[in-house]
């Protein structure tokens, strides 16, 4: 009960604190925040102090800055990495936000604004339970933190930052929390998040657009051209057809898939919430496979010619496209990168040149569930919600998860506690005050138990 009341004791303190980051629009992606983002920096460099590390600073990188911070208890003691980032997604489109974004509110038990959920509000509770720990004498072990600020951006400056750094970041195992539970009433570890490959496609037919009456039907149509090769990736049973795209790909065994089929979902209320009538995808799998362990192929969007308001009879000289492959643990995203390119530039008809330029990616991550950390914070998580957590792989991908286990070589408990209600990246983004009590609480009795 001590940790229950210590949180209850300072939790206006950790919101505010909590709020004071979210006011600063960290906003990776747009290089007119690039101020923000020192700031925001500077703002968890104080905030770490504050809350018990020995040290902490802003160290550079190629892009923008991390944050690292430390307590040491002991030599002798093993060392947690605390890994979180502090940049946000855009906040747009700003007329569908109830309030504004950067502005925190409370309302209904939940934080709203941009980074309640995502990363910010994870992050704090990481913070705030290693807090708690520390003041009420439970911590018995060394904490480092790693708070990148490109992680929206697909960490492009953070593996190089990692390599140069291997000593500092030396650690036994890597904590995170940005991910989610299965539902606000079953709580849930991650084990396993997929890979992503990205990719931008351009199409070129004629040297200009064209007079759709003088050319139509005698010059191929670019965008014509990029639906159908963009279609043909995805046969009638929901496979993918790149040549070599399923080598690697691990079948799921008998029991995860029981132990998947276990996870209460409700097809319908998932229909619903999104607003189709059916779904779809690869034939043999359930949804919950589908959209965790099995690999998958989108078009993010796609765009050609004239799409102004009124009329213009065009045939467009470019098309154009950005599509994505979610990957499964041991597809390579490189690799995959390779067959894609390589499966697009052979198919495209010779009345067109096709350009691919690969973008970010990042490879699959798999967690033990026999990790001596792992079943700490499975407790730590009972004692906190009052039930077990299930164990589930997770359809999205944290691209320097395998990144710290390749260069580092450290595994990572991915310890979440968001909810897809929760509408990380969309408007409205949000957070259970209920929820930010009871993962401060976990985190603290990670640290009650590891050592």
């Amino acid at each position: 009960m001590f940790i229950k009341t210590y949180i209850q004791t300072h939790r206006e303190r950790f919101l505010e604190e909590l709020f004071s980051l979210i006011r600063i629009p960290s906003i990776s992606a747009k290089q007119e925040h690039k101020h923000d983002m020192m700031a925001c920096a500077q703002r968890w460099v104080k905030i770490l102090l504050s809350s018990g590390a020995d040290k902490a600073t802003v160290m550079p990188t190629e892009g923008n800055p991390v944050v690292y911070g430390e307590k040491n208890v002991s030599p002798d003691a093993p060392t947690v990495l605390v890994y979180a980032h502090y940049d946000v997604m855009p906040a747009e489109p700003l007329e569908q936000w109830h309030s504004n974004p950067f502005e925190p509110e409370i309302r209904n038990g939940r934080i709203w604004a941009r980074g309640a959920d995502d990363d910010k509000g994870q992050a704090m509770i990481q913070v705030k339970g290693f807090e708690t720990a520390l003041k009420l004498g439970l911590l018995r072990c060394n904490v480092k933190f790693l708070l990148e600020g490109e992680e929206e951006i697909g960490s492009p400056s953070l593996e190089a930052f990692c390599t140069q750094q291997k000593e500092l970041l030396k650690a036994d195992v890597i904590l995170v929390s940005d991910t989610s539970m299965v539902s606000p009433d079953i709580p849930s570890l991650t084990t396993g998040l997929r890979g992503l490959a990205y990719w931008e496609v351009e199409v070129t037919g004629p040297n200009r657009d064209l007079h759709s009456g003088h050319f139509g039907g005698a010059v191929a149509n670019p965008v014509q051209v990029l639906c159908r090769l963009l279609a043909d990736v995805i046969d009638a049973d929901g496979r993918i057809t790149i040549p070599g795209f399923y080598d690697d790909v691990e079948n799921v065994s008998p029991a995860e898939r029981d132990m998947i089929s276990m996870i209460p979902f409700d097809e319908g209320k998932y229909k619903e919430s999104i607003g189709v009538k059916a779904l779809s995808g690869e034939k043999g799998y359930s949804t919950l496979e589908r959209n965790s362990c099995r690999p998958s192929f989108d078009i993010c969007g796609i765009w050609g010619g004239y799409t102004a308001e009124g009329s213009k009879t065009v045939l467009p000289s470019k098309a154009y496209a950005k599509v994505s492959s979610r990957l499964v643990p041991h597809q390579d995203y490189q690799t995959i990168s390779h067959l894609f390119i390589d499966y697009l530039t052979k198919a495209a008809p010779e009345s067109v040149t096709i350009k691919v330029t690969p973008a970010h990616g990042g490879q699959g991550y798999v967690c033990p569930i026999d990790l001596p950390a792992y079943k700490i914070a499975e407790k730590a998580m009972e004692i906190a919600f009052g039930k077990p957590p299930l164990s589930v792989r997770r359809g999205g991908s944290i691209p320097i998860i395998s990144t710290f286990e390749q260069v580092l070589g450290i595994k990572t408990v991915l310890m979440g506690f968001g909810l897809e209600q929760n509408a990380i990246h969309s408007p409205n983004e949000s957070f259970m005050l209920d929820f930010f009590d009871k993962g401060i609480e976990t985190v603290a009795e990670f640290y009650r138990r590891y050592k």
